[in-house]
Protein backbone atom coordinates (compact mmCIF):
# COMPACT_ATOMS: atom_id res chain seq x y z
CA UNK A 1 0.00 0.00 0.00
CA UNK A 2 1.72 3.32 -0.96
CA UNK A 3 1.04 6.06 1.28
CA UNK A 4 0.39 10.05 -0.52
CA UNK A 5 0.64 11.67 2.72
CA UNK A 6 0.92 11.51 6.68
CA UNK A 7 -1.37 14.21 7.45
CA UNK A 8 -4.65 12.02 9.17
CA UNK A 9 -2.02 9.88 10.73
CA UNK A 10 -0.04 12.56 12.74
CA UNK A 11 -1.96 14.19 15.31
CA UNK A 12 0.85 17.37 15.59
CA UNK A 13 0.75 20.39 13.80
CA UNK A 14 2.38 20.22 9.73
CA UNK A 15 4.93 22.45 9.41
CA UNK A 16 6.16 21.58 5.48
CA UNK A 17 4.84 19.65 3.38
CA UNK A 18 7.43 19.03 0.42
CA UNK A 19 7.52 16.91 -2.92
CA UNK A 20 8.55 13.56 -1.04
CA UNK A 21 8.92 14.37 2.76
CA UNK A 22 6.19 16.27 5.50
CA UNK A 23 7.68 17.87 8.69
CA UNK A 24 6.00 17.74 12.05
CA UNK A 25 6.03 19.88 15.18
CA UNK A 26 6.78 18.25 18.40
CA UNK A 27 7.48 20.60 20.34
CA UNK A 28 10.87 19.91 21.35
CA UNK A 29 12.01 17.85 18.19
CA UNK A 30 10.51 17.68 14.30
CA UNK A 31 8.93 14.28 13.12
CA UNK A 32 9.52 13.62 9.47
CA UNK A 33 7.40 11.48 7.84
CA UNK A 34 8.36 9.95 4.42
CA UNK A 35 5.55 9.44 1.69
CA UNK A 36 5.36 7.58 -1.16
CA UNK A 37 5.15 10.39 -3.43
CA UNK A 38 7.11 10.26 -6.73
CA UNK A 39 8.21 13.73 -8.21
CA UNK A 40 9.55 14.43 -11.70
CA UNK A 41 10.17 17.72 -13.71
CA UNK A 42 9.14 19.34 -10.76
CA UNK A 43 5.61 17.65 -10.73
CA UNK A 44 4.10 15.49 -7.91
CA UNK A 45 2.93 12.55 -10.06
CA UNK A 46 0.34 9.90 -9.38
CA UNK A 47 0.01 7.64 -7.95
CA UNK A 48 2.47 7.46 -5.15
CA UNK A 49 4.98 4.38 -5.59
CA UNK A 50 4.82 1.40 -2.98
CA UNK A 51 7.63 0.91 -0.69
CA UNK A 52 9.38 4.32 -1.75
CA UNK A 53 8.97 6.36 1.73
CA UNK A 54 10.21 3.22 3.38
CA UNK A 55 13.30 2.72 1.10
CA UNK A 56 14.17 6.11 1.28
CA UNK A 57 13.79 6.35 5.45
CA UNK A 58 15.67 3.24 6.27
CA UNK A 59 18.40 4.14 4.33
CA UNK A 60 19.31 7.41 5.50
CA UNK A 61 18.32 5.97 8.91
CA UNK A 62 21.36 3.14 7.91
CA UNK A 63 23.79 6.21 6.46
CA UNK A 64 23.31 8.55 9.50
CA UNK A 65 24.03 5.46 11.49
CA UNK A 66 27.38 4.87 9.60
CA UNK A 67 28.70 8.32 9.45
CA UNK A 68 27.48 8.95 12.77
CA UNK A 69 31.75 8.47 14.43
CA UNK A 70 32.50 11.04 10.91
CA UNK A 71 30.20 13.89 12.01
CA UNK A 72 27.45 14.40 13.83
CA UNK A 73 23.60 14.69 12.60
CA UNK A 74 19.88 15.19 13.53
CA UNK A 75 18.78 11.71 14.25
CA UNK A 76 17.15 11.50 18.03
CA UNK A 77 15.24 8.33 16.93
CA UNK A 78 13.50 6.32 14.29
CA UNK A 79 11.22 4.25 16.73
CA UNK A 80 7.38 4.89 15.68
CA UNK A 81 6.62 2.76 18.81
CA UNK A 82 7.88 6.24 20.62
CA UNK A 83 5.77 8.40 19.75
CA UNK A 84 2.29 7.29 21.61
CA UNK A 85 -1.10 8.05 20.47
CA UNK A 86 0.51 11.18 18.50
CA UNK A 87 0.31 8.66 15.75
CA UNK A 88 -3.05 6.88 15.09
CA UNK A 89 -1.65 3.99 12.63
CA UNK A 90 1.80 2.98 13.66
CA UNK A 91 2.05 0.17 11.29
CA UNK A 92 1.49 2.35 8.28
CA UNK A 93 4.44 4.83 9.71
CA UNK A 94 6.83 2.09 11.21
CA UNK A 95 9.71 2.40 8.86
CA UNK A 96 8.90 6.10 7.49
CA UNK A 97 9.22 8.28 10.22
CA UNK A 98 12.34 9.75 11.93
CA UNK A 99 12.25 12.34 15.08
CA UNK A 100 15.02 15.01 14.78
CA UNK A 101 16.26 17.86 16.83
CA UNK A 102 15.27 21.00 15.53
CA UNK A 103 18.13 22.60 13.52
CA UNK A 104 18.67 25.61 12.16
CA UNK A 105 19.29 25.08 8.26
CA UNK A 106 21.89 26.27 6.49
CA UNK A 107 20.90 27.52 2.93
CA UNK A 108 23.40 26.41 0.52
CA UNK A 109 22.99 22.78 -1.21
CA UNK A 110 26.02 21.14 -0.68
CA UNK A 111 27.24 18.93 -3.80
CA UNK A 112 29.94 16.79 -4.44
CA UNK A 113 30.65 15.42 -8.06
CA UNK A 114 33.34 12.37 -8.61
CA UNK A 115 32.48 12.02 -12.33
CA UNK A 116 31.55 14.61 -14.73
CA UNK A 117 27.93 14.18 -15.83
CA UNK A 118 24.08 15.84 -15.48
CA UNK A 119 24.10 19.33 -14.87
CA UNK A 120 27.54 19.63 -14.41
CA UNK A 121 28.46 17.71 -18.11
CA UNK A 122 26.25 20.64 -19.23
CA UNK A 123 28.56 23.10 -17.26
CA UNK A 124 31.35 21.95 -19.10
CA UNK A 125 30.66 21.69 -22.69
CA UNK A 126 29.51 25.27 -22.79
CA UNK A 127 32.37 26.32 -20.85
CA UNK A 128 35.01 23.94 -19.41
CA UNK A 129 34.44 24.50 -16.03
CA UNK A 130 31.62 23.33 -13.27
CA UNK A 131 30.31 25.82 -10.96
CA UNK A 132 33.54 28.04 -11.91
CA UNK A 133 36.01 25.47 -11.46
CA UNK A 134 37.96 24.82 -14.58
CA UNK A 135 38.41 21.14 -15.43
CA UNK A 136 40.96 19.81 -17.94
CA UNK A 137 39.77 19.29 -21.70
CA UNK A 138 38.47 17.24 -23.26
CA UNK A 139 36.80 15.25 -20.64
CA UNK A 140 34.01 12.92 -22.05
CA UNK A 141 30.61 12.46 -20.51
CA UNK A 142 30.50 10.42 -17.98
CA UNK A 143 34.27 10.64 -16.87
CA UNK A 144 35.64 10.13 -13.49
CA UNK A 145 37.40 13.29 -12.16
CA UNK A 146 40.80 13.21 -10.78
CA UNK A 147 39.38 14.13 -7.72
CA UNK A 148 36.13 14.74 -6.45
CA UNK A 149 34.68 18.57 -6.69
CA UNK A 150 32.64 20.42 -4.63
CA UNK A 151 30.10 22.46 -6.20
CA UNK A 152 27.54 24.03 -3.93
CA UNK A 153 23.91 25.68 -4.76
CA UNK A 154 22.25 28.41 -3.14
CA UNK A 155 18.48 26.99 -2.10
CA UNK A 156 15.40 28.28 -2.87
CA UNK A 157 12.58 27.45 -1.59
CA UNK A 158 10.56 28.61 -4.98
CA UNK A 159 12.07 27.58 -8.01
CA UNK A 160 15.44 25.68 -8.81
CA UNK A 161 18.39 26.07 -6.70
CA UNK A 162 21.00 28.37 -8.09
CA UNK A 163 24.66 27.02 -8.93
CA UNK A 164 27.07 29.01 -7.44
CA UNK A 165 31.23 29.33 -7.04
CA UNK A 166 32.65 29.14 -3.68
CA UNK A 167 33.57 32.64 -3.57
CA UNK A 168 29.95 33.58 -3.80
CA UNK A 169 29.29 30.64 -1.06
CA UNK A 170 31.86 32.53 1.12
CA UNK A 171 30.08 35.91 0.54
CA UNK A 172 26.24 33.98 1.63
CA UNK A 173 27.61 31.96 5.13
CA UNK A 174 31.25 33.12 5.56
CA UNK A 175 34.79 31.45 4.48
CA UNK A 176 35.31 29.98 7.85
CA UNK A 177 31.94 27.67 7.19
CA UNK A 178 31.96 27.50 3.75
CA UNK A 179 35.01 26.17 4.23
CA UNK A 180 34.04 23.58 7.04
CA UNK A 181 30.85 22.51 4.82
CA UNK A 182 33.11 21.84 1.72
CA UNK A 183 35.90 19.48 3.82
CA UNK A 184 32.87 17.85 5.13
CA UNK A 185 31.05 16.72 2.07
CA UNK A 186 34.08 15.88 0.49
CA UNK A 187 34.77 13.62 3.25
CA UNK A 188 31.49 12.20 3.44
CA UNK A 189 31.35 11.36 -0.24
CA UNK A 190 34.83 9.62 0.00
CA UNK A 191 33.35 7.37 2.47
CA UNK A 192 30.40 6.79 0.34
CA UNK A 193 32.13 6.38 -2.32
CA UNK A 194 34.27 3.54 -1.60
CA UNK A 195 31.60 2.01 0.32
CA UNK A 196 29.67 1.52 -2.56
CA UNK A 197 32.51 0.09 -4.72
CA UNK A 198 32.55 -2.76 -2.83
CA UNK A 199 29.10 -3.61 -3.25
CA UNK A 200 29.21 -2.94 -7.25
CA UNK A 201 27.78 0.42 -7.29
CA UNK A 202 29.31 3.85 -8.31
CA UNK A 203 28.43 6.65 -6.52
CA UNK A 204 28.67 9.59 -9.42
CA UNK A 205 27.61 12.77 -7.15
CA UNK A 206 25.10 13.38 -4.31
CA UNK A 207 24.10 15.92 -1.84
CA UNK A 208 23.76 17.09 1.52
CA UNK A 209 22.04 19.68 3.85
CA UNK A 210 23.65 20.73 6.55
CA UNK A 211 22.17 22.57 9.85
CA UNK A 212 23.37 24.37 13.25
CA UNK A 213 22.26 22.74 16.51
CA UNK A 214 23.80 25.36 19.48
CA UNK A 215 26.45 26.84 17.24
CA UNK A 216 27.20 22.84 15.76
CA UNK A 217 27.05 22.14 12.30
CA UNK A 218 25.05 18.59 11.93
CA UNK A 219 24.14 16.54 8.97
CA UNK A 220 20.28 17.21 8.59
CA UNK A 221 17.45 16.16 5.46
CA UNK A 222 19.10 12.54 4.02
CA UNK A 223 22.05 11.41 2.78
CA UNK A 224 23.32 8.72 0.13
CA UNK A 225 19.49 7.85 -0.96
CA UNK A 226 18.20 7.68 -4.52
CA UNK A 227 16.65 10.68 -4.46
CA UNK A 228 19.72 12.74 -3.19
CA UNK A 229 22.47 10.53 -4.74
CA UNK A 230 23.55 9.66 -8.30
CA UNK A 231 24.11 5.76 -8.14
CA UNK A 232 25.26 3.59 -11.26
CA UNK A 233 26.00 0.07 -11.42
CA UNK A 234 29.34 -0.72 -12.16
CA UNK A 235 28.22 -3.37 -14.65
CA UNK A 236 26.03 -0.44 -16.82
CA UNK A 237 28.86 2.39 -17.05
CA UNK A 238 30.17 3.33 -20.14
CA UNK A 239 31.14 6.64 -21.24
CA UNK A 240 29.35 8.94 -23.57
CA UNK A 241 25.96 7.70 -23.05
CA UNK A 242 23.11 8.66 -20.76
CA UNK A 243 23.14 6.20 -17.99
CA UNK A 244 20.51 4.34 -16.57
CA UNK A 245 20.90 5.76 -12.79
CA UNK A 246 19.42 3.43 -9.84
CA UNK A 247 16.15 5.73 -8.87
CA UNK A 248 13.13 6.83 -10.53
CA UNK A 249 14.65 6.21 -13.59
CA UNK A 250 11.51 4.27 -14.91
CA UNK A 251 10.04 7.35 -14.63
CA UNK A 252 11.83 9.73 -16.08
CA UNK A 253 12.30 6.98 -19.25
CA UNK A 254 8.03 6.52 -19.76
CA UNK A 255 7.51 10.52 -19.70
CA UNK A 256 10.49 10.95 -22.02
CA UNK A 257 8.29 8.79 -24.71
CA UNK A 258 5.31 10.03 -24.27
CA UNK A 259 3.65 13.61 -25.26
CA UNK A 260 3.24 14.99 -22.15
CA UNK A 261 4.36 19.05 -22.62
CA UNK A 262 6.09 19.17 -19.24
CA UNK A 263 3.71 22.07 -18.43
CA UNK A 264 0.82 20.61 -16.90
CA UNK A 265 0.15 17.66 -14.48
CA UNK A 266 0.80 14.32 -16.47
CA UNK A 267 -1.33 11.92 -16.63
CA UNK A 268 -1.43 9.01 -13.90
CA UNK A 269 1.23 6.60 -14.07
CA UNK A 270 1.09 2.86 -15.75
CA UNK A 271 0.91 -0.02 -13.21
CA UNK A 272 4.00 -1.19 -14.72
CA UNK A 273 6.21 1.91 -14.68
CA UNK A 274 5.39 2.33 -10.70
CA UNK A 275 5.77 -1.39 -10.10
CA UNK A 276 9.04 -1.12 -12.22
CA UNK A 277 9.72 2.00 -9.33
CA UNK A 278 9.42 0.16 -6.39
CA UNK A 279 11.96 -2.53 -7.99
CA UNK A 280 14.32 -0.39 -8.68
CA UNK A 281 14.12 1.39 -5.28
CA UNK A 282 14.15 -2.07 -2.70
CA UNK A 283 16.85 -3.13 -5.27
CA UNK A 284 19.45 -0.13 -4.25
CA UNK A 285 18.38 -0.48 -0.81
CA UNK A 286 19.21 -4.23 -1.02
CA UNK A 287 22.74 -3.72 -2.39
CA UNK A 288 23.26 -1.23 -0.21
CA UNK A 289 22.70 -2.81 2.98
CA UNK A 290 24.51 -6.01 2.41
CA UNK A 291 27.47 -7.68 4.41
CA UNK A 292 30.09 -8.25 2.17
Amino acid sequence: MALSTAADLVKAPLLYKGKVRELYDLGEHFLIVVTDRISAFDYVLEPAVPEKGNVLNKLSSYWFELTGDMMDNHVVHTDVNRLGDIVTDPNLLKDRIMVTRKAERIDIECVVRGYITGGGWRQYEKSGKVNGITLPEGLRKNAKLDSPIFTPAAKNDVGHDEDIPMDRMKELVGDALAIELQEESLRLYEFARDYCDQRGIILADCKFEFGMVEGKVILIDEIFTPDASRFWAKENYALDIEIDSMDKEPVRTYLAGTDWDKNSQPDPLPGQVVEATTARYVDIYNRLTKVV
